[in-house]
């Protein structure tokens, strides 16, 4: 296996850094030829002189001095903005994309990636929440493959190697459950941002924290595996797996079940998917069925942690609904971190604007990008509540 440049927009979010983990144990395999971030230009500047890519982009332009002047010394080119985001992914000098920028913003870039047919390792699911039928068709149409780097996601595509011929019945995506597992709505009322941010089994960024602490980050996956496997919305199903151990199942026609399994840690499935079709010898903790332990399922409680089951409506209804979903729960969740409003208003603000923004069942790109900006519109009017 040759050496592999890697892409990583979102170098300094919880993945792009567990990627650069994943690099650093293995120089011979890949190299980081660009790293991007959004405001946090410290971090950027610490990785660019670490592992000495081509190009660095800081999406804060207000940052970019800062920057430059750290890096003057070296030959990295540095470019800021968002249009930088775009025009740097579509620069021929990568030979596969790690998308890993939080929500909707990772989405340009991606598209501008596959436009160029490069592979995607995608750790962003909004991208195909918002736009998922446009963005399997552009991939099968330039041959390339997305990779999945969620644990879920990872875990389904695993299972399917080597079953191309064979037919799915259902795949069952795992929930953790989060950090309020079991409780109630009297409960959840005076969730605080700190409680919320707990996750008892995953290290993440905050946004997708509270995205499981709300069970949406589920629904978000549930509409990603659609569109990833190709799957009816009668044949992704979500069960609570605690331990976090079973990362997702696959059930075929036969009634046989594969499952991909071991310990909770991100760094698998993304050296999974920067390495594929090779697995890579790591010294990552393993499971041991040695030691006493159980393995439990049940199923979610959606009565309680209603996101989930608006995605699901989200979800069986198409169009673009899940963007205009997606939308309003960015914006009620990066309110409910900067305090403004409760735990249970973040379903008040999705459920309020899928009702709402205008359907439309079959958009152009164009649509869900004017979508996305009128639900943002009408969620971040809600907030005075």
């Amino acid at each position: 296996m040759s050496q592999k440049r890697i892409a990583i927009f979102g170098s300094t979010g919880s993945i792009g850094r567990q990627a650069l983990d994943v690099i650093a144990a293995n120089p011979q395999l890949f190299s980081a030829e660009i790293l991007t971030a959004q405001t946090n230009d410290e971090l950027l500047i610490k990785q660019a002189l670490q592992f000495n890519p081509n190009m660095v982009v800081i999406g804060d332009e207000q940052r970019y001095l800062n920057v430059k002047e750290a890096l003057a010394g070296t030959s990295i080119k540095i470019f800021a903005g968002e249009d930088a985001l775009e025009q740097v992914a579509g620069m021929d000098s990568y030979d596969m994309m790690l998308a890993a920028i939080v929500g909707y913003a990772g989405l340009r870039p991606t598209l501008k990636a596959i436009e160029l047919g490069k592979p995607i390792a995608l750790a962003n699911k909004e991208t195909l929440v918002v736009a998922g039928d446009i963005i399997m068709r552009m991939a099968a149409e330039k041959r390339i493959p997305i990779i999945p780097v969620d644990s879920e996601h990872s875990a389904i595509f695993q299972c399917l190697v080597g079953e191309g011929r064979n037919k799915i019945e259902k795949i069952v995506l795992t929930a953790s459950g989060g950090p309020f597992l079991g409780k109630k709505p009297n409960f959840l009322v005076n969730v605080k941002k700190d409680h919320a941010l707990q996750h008892p089994n995953w290290r993440m960024g905050a946004k997708i924290t509270i995205d499981s602490a709300t069970l949406m980050n589920k629904g978000l996956e549930m509409i990603e595996a659609k569109w990833l496997f190709n799957l009816a919305y009668e044949q992704v199903q979500v069960l609570v797996h605690p331990q976090s151990i079973v990362h997702s199942m696959v059930q075929f026609e036969d009634g046989s079940i594969k499952a991909q399994m071991g310990l909770p840690d991100m760094k698998l499935p993304i050296q999974y998917a920067l390495g594929f079709p090779q697995r890579i010898a790591n010294d990552f903790p393993r499971y041991d069925f040695r030691k006493p332990g159980t393995l439990t399922f049940e199923e979610p409680d959606i009565k309680t942690f209603r996101n989930l089951g608006l995605a699901m409506e989200a979800m069986k209804q198409g169009g673009n609904m899940p963007c205009i979903l997606n939308a309003a729960n960015e914006i009620a969740v990066y309110a409910f971190l900067r305090n403004r409003i409760g735990f249970l208003d973040i379903t008040e603000v999705v459920e309020r604007t899928m009702g709402t923004i205008s359907f439309i069942e079959k958009p152009t790109l164009e649509q869900y990008f004017e979508t996305d900006g009128e639900a943002r519109n009408f969620a971040a009017s809600l907030l005075h509540m």
